[in-house]
C-alpha cells in the first residue's frame, strides 16, 4: 500500500512537471544606415514577439504569452540586446495574469543589455496576481557607461475591477543594475503569506495594491525636477544617485498607477506604448 502511494505521488509530479509551460525570446537589435534592425530573434515555447512599426528609425517589440497566462512552475526567460546606437521599445501585448498555484513558483527572468550609444525603453504592461499565486521574477540590466535605458515593472495584487483581491501568495522580486560593468543597484523584495494584510500597513503601502518601479539612465537634475513636478495620483518618490535614478509608486488601482506612468514617460521624452492606450 506504501509503495502504491509513493508511485502514485512520483507520478502526479512527473505529471504536473510535463504539463508546465515555459518560454523564452532572446532578441537582439543593431542600429544600421540610422535604423535599428533585428539581428537576431530566437522564440520558443509559448512566447512570440512581434515587431508592429518596422518602418520607423526606431523599433518596437511587443511580446505576446501565447498561453494566456502564468502558473505555478511555469518558466519564462526575456533577453533583449541593444547593440551600439541601437534604439528599442519593448513591452507586452497584455497584462501578465499570474494564477493561482498548487505550491511551486512561477519563474520569470529578464535580461536587458544595452551597449555604448543605444536606448532600451523596457514597459510591460501590469502584471496581476490572483489570489494564492506565487511569483518569484528576476531582473537583470547590463549597461554600457554611455547606454540609455528606461524600466518600468507594474506589479497588481488582484484584479479590484472584478471584485478580486489577492489574499494570500508571494511574490519575490529581484533587480540588478550594472553600469560599465559595475554593481550600482541590487534590491530583492519579497511579500509572503498574508499579502492583502500586509499591503495594509503602512510601512509597506498603506492599503496601495499596484506597486511600480522604474529606473531612469542617466538621470539629470533637469529630468528628476520635472518628474517630481508632476501632479501625482498615486504616492510616489523618486531616488538619484550618480547619474541612475530610482522612481516607486504606490497606488489604490492600476488605472491610476498606469496614468503616472505615462505622465513620467511623457515627461522623459518616451513615447507610451500604443498597447497601453487600449
Amino acid at each position: 500500500m506504501w509503495g502504491t502511494r509513493v508511485h502514485t505521488a512520483a507520478a502526479h509530479s512527473q505529471i504536473f512537471a510535463a504539463n508546465r509551460a515555459s518560454g523564452r525570446i532572446a532578441l537582439k537589435v543593431a542600429a544600421s544606415g540610422g535604423e535599428t534592425r533585428r539581428v537576431r530573434v530566437q522564440e520558443d515555447g509559448a512566447l512570440r514577439v512581434r515587431f508592429p512599426n518596422v518602418a520607423d528609425r526606431s523599433l518596437e517589440a511587443v511580446i505576446v504569452n501565447t498561453g494566456g497566462g502564468i502558473a505555478g512552475g511555469d518558466r519564462f526567460s526575456i533577453e533583449l540586446d541593444a547593440a551600439a546606437g541601437a534604439c528599442l521599445l519593448a513591452g507586452t501585448a497584455a497584462a501578465e495574469k499570474v494564477y493561482r498555484s498548487a505550491g511551486a513558483d512561477a519563474e520569470m527572468r529578464v535580461s536587458l543589455t544595452v551597449a555604448d550609444g543605444a536606448r532600451l525603453a523596457w514597459l510591460p504592461q501590469e502584471t496581476i496576481l490572483f489570489n494564492r499565486a506565487r511569483l518569484s521574477r528576476h531582473i537583470s540590466l547590463d549597461l554600457a557607461e554611455s547606454a540609455s535605458l528606461i524600466a518600468a515593472e507594474a506589479v497588481v495584487f488582484g484584479r479590484t475591477a472584478m471584485g478580486e483581491a489577492m489574499q494570500h501568495g508571494c511574490w519575490r522580486d529581484q533587480w540588478r543594475l550594472r553600469r560599465g560593468g559595475r554593481l550600482v543597484f541590487a534590491e530583492n523584495v519579497r511579500l509572503d503569506g498574508a499579502i492583502a494584510e500586509k499591503l495594509q500597513a503602512r510601512v509597506v503601502a498603506a492599503g496601495a495594491i499596484a506597486l511600480a518601479t522604474m529606473i531612469i539612465v542617466p538621470a539629470s537634475d533637469e529630468v528628476l525636477a520635472a518628474v517630481r513636478a508632476l501632479n501625482f495620483r498615486s504616492e510616489a518618490g523618486i531616488s538619484a544617485w550618480q547619474g541612475i535614478a530610482v522612481a516607486r509608486l504606490i497606488a489604490a488601482d492600476a488605472l491610476a498607477l498606469r496614468r503616472d506612468l505615462a505622465a513620467m514617460l511623457a515627461v522623459l521624452g518616451n513615447p507610451v506604448p500604443q498597447l497601453w492606450l487600449h
